[in-house]
C-alpha cells in the first residue's frame, strides 16, 4: 500500500506548485483523456468484452466509448464560463461603502476515483471530466471484476498523462478499501448500497468529502392512458441494454391491474423483435461472471418458490442451461410479494417484477414505503397524475416517457438520494462538486467597524446595527 501513499503524497505536491491551475490545462487534460479513449476504441471493446464474457461491441462504443468523450467535450466547451468567479451581493450599508463579495471556484486537490464494473470506462471518465475541468488531479481504483479493462488503463495512462495528473490502481477488495482511507480531498464511490456504507466510513477518519454514486430498485409506473405499446418497448430497451446490469435499471414495474395483461404481452413483444436470438446475438451482453449468474438464478428460485409466475422471453427456444455463456433471457415475474429477494434487493439482471397497483395514489405509496431510488420512471399522458407523481415521489432524478434517459443529459446533475446516493455530478455539477466555492469579500476603505458600532466601547451604534439585523 506504500505506492497509494506515495502516489497520492507525489499528486498533491504537484497540485500545490501549480496553483491556480490555468484554464488551459485543465482543457488540456480534458483532451488528452478523450484522446485515450478514442484512439484506443477498439482495445477497450475488445477487454469489455474479454471481461464480460461477451460485451455487444456496438453497445460499448455507444455507452463506453461515446458515452466518454461527451462528458469531456461537454466540460471542454463549458469550463471558461464555469470557472468564473460569480459575484454576490453585499448586505446594506456595505455595498454602498464600497464593499464587494463574490465565489471563486477552487480545485480540492487529488480527488480518488473507486469505479464499479458494469461501465468500467465510462464510470472512470464521466467522473474524470469535473475532475480535470474543475482542476484537480486524480487517482482511480478499478473494480476487479473487469481485471483485462483495467488493465489496459493501467498501459495506456502513461501515454497521455504523467503519474502526478492521473494514476491507476488495481486490486481486490482489500486495495479497495485502503484506497479509501487515504486523506483525498474528495472521494468518488459508484457501486451497491452496501458497500457505499463501507466507504463512508473508511474516509470518515480523514473526514474526506464523499461523493456516493449507488442504486436501488427503481421504480416504472405506467400510468392513466398510456401508451403501451411505446412504453413497453421504452422499457425493455432500458431493462436489455447491459442485460440490465445498470444502476439506472427499470427495477420493478407498477401497473393497474387492469393493463397487466397488455403490458406484458408488449414487453414480450419489445423482447422478442430486438433480441429474435440470444446465445449468439453479439448485441446482447453477458452477465458479468457466475456468482452473479448463480445470484439471478437462485432469486428466480426463491420467487417460484413463494408463488411467483415467472415468464421467460425465449423466442428461439434456446437451451440456456447447456452454454457456458453466462447470458440470460428477460425474465418477467408475476404475482410478486415483498418476501421475496427480487424485491428486497437491487436486481442488476435481466429480471422485472409487475406489481399490481389500484390508482395512482397506491402505485405513490408503494414507491414511499421503500428505499428512495436512483431513478424513477413515468409513463402517460394525464398531466395532473404525472404532476402527482413528480410532487409525491423522492429519487434521484426522473425520466418522463422513457427510462434512463436522464442520466445522459450533462446539464442535469445525476446522483441519488438517501440509501441511492450522496451528492452528484455531470456537467457544471459535477465541476461545482469538484471544486471548493471560495468565498472572499473586500472590505470598504471607510472604517465600517465604527459605524457599526463594533469598536468597544460597545454604545448606541451597536445597538441600532442590533436593531436593524433583527427586523423582518
Amino acid at each position: 500500500m506504500t505506492a497509494l501513499i506515495d502516489t497520492l503524497a507525489a499528486q498533491r505536491a504537484a497540485f500545490t506548485a501549480e496553483l491556480p491551475v490555468p484554464i488551459a490545462t485543465r482543457k488540456d487534460r480534458l483532451k488528452r483523456a478523450a484522446a485515450m479513449i478514442r484512439d484506443n476504441a477498439d482495445r477497450f471493446c475488445d477487454a469489455l468484452s474479454e471481461d464480460f464474457g461477451h460485451r455487444s461491441r456496438e453497445q460499448s462504443m455507444l455507452t463506453d466509448i461515446g458515452g466518454s468523450i461527451a462528458p469531456m467535450a461537454h466540460a471542454l466547451k463549458q469550463v471558461d464560463r464555469w470557472a468564473r468567479r460569480e459575484r454576490r451581493a453585499v448586505q446594506f450599508p456595505l455595498g454602498l461603502l464600497g464593499a464587494r463579495a463574490w465565489v471563486e471556484y477552487q480545485p480540492k486537490g487529488v480527488v480518488g476515483v473507486i469505479a464499479p464494473w458494469n461501465f468500467p470506462v465510462n464510470l472512470v471518465m464521466s467522473p474524470l471530466a469535473g475532475i480535470f475541468a474543475a482542476g484537480n488531479r486524480a487517482m482511480v481504483k478499478t473494480s476487479e471484476f473487469t481485471p483485462a479493462t483495467a488493465a489496459l488503463f493501467e498501459k495506456l495512462c502513461g501515454r497521455y498523462f504523467d503519474v502526478t495528473e492521473l494514476a491507476f490502481v488495481a486490486g481486490g477488495a482489500e486495495v479497495g478499501r485502503a484506497f479509501a482511507e487515504k486523506p483525498f480531498d474528495h472521494l468518488i464511490f459508484t457501486g451497491a448500497t452496501g458497500i457505499g456504507r463501507h466507504i463512508l466510513h473508511a474516509a470518515a477518519d480523514n473526514l474526506t468529502p464523499v461523493t456516493l454514486e449507488l442504486g436501488g430498485k427503481s421504480p416504472v409506473i405506467v400510468g392513466k392512458g398510456a401508451d403501451i405499446a411505446r412504453s413497453t418497448e421504452r422499457i425493455a430497451i432500458g431493462k436489455m441494454l447491459n442485460a440490465g446490469q445498470i444502476c439506472l435499471a427499470p427495477d420493478y414495474l407498477l401497473v393497474d391491474a387492469a393493463d397487466e395483461a397488455r403490458v406484458v404481452d408488449g414487453l414480450k413483444t419489445a423482447a422478442s423483435a430486438m433480441y429474435p436470438t440470444l446465445l449468439a446475438n453479439p448485441d446482447y451482453t453477458s452477465i458479468i461472471n457466475d456468482r452473479h449468474h448463480q445470484r439471478l438464478a437462485d432469486w428466480l428460485d426463491d420467487a417460484r418458490a413463494k408463488g411467483a409466475t415467472v415468464e421467460t422471453v425465449n423466442p428461439a427456444g434456446e437451451d440456456f442451461a447447456a452454454s457456458n455463456s453466462r447470458k440470460m433471457p428477460l425474465h418477467i415475474v408475476r404475482d410478486v410479494t415483498d418476501d421475496m429477494t427480487l424485491m428486497q434487493e437491487e436486481i442488476f439482471g435481466p429480471i422485472l417484477p409487475i406489481v399490481r397497483y389500484a390508482g395512482i395514489d397506491d402505485a405513490i405509496a408503494q414507491v414511499n414505503r421503500r428505499d428512495r431510488p436512483l431513478g424513477l420512471y413515468y409513463f402517460g399522458p394525464d398531466e395532473g397524475e404525472r404532476r402527482r407523481v413528480l410532487d409525491r415521489t423522492i429519487s434521484g432524478g426522473v425520466t418522463i416517457d422513457d427510462v434512463v434517459m436522464h442520466v445522459s443529459m450533462e446539464d442535469l446533475p445525476f446522483g441519488g438520494i438517501g440509501p441511492s446516493g450522496m451528492g452528484s455530478y455531470h456537467g457544471h455539477d459535477g465541476f461545482k462538486t469538484f471544486s471548493h466555492a471560495k468565498a472572499v469579500l473586500k472590505q470598504a476603505r471607510i472604517d465600517v467597524a465604527k459605524l457599526a458600532g463594533l469598536k468597544p466601547p460597545y454604545g448606541k451604534a451597536l445597538r441600532r446595527s442590533v436593531a436593524k439585523q433583527m427586523k423582518m
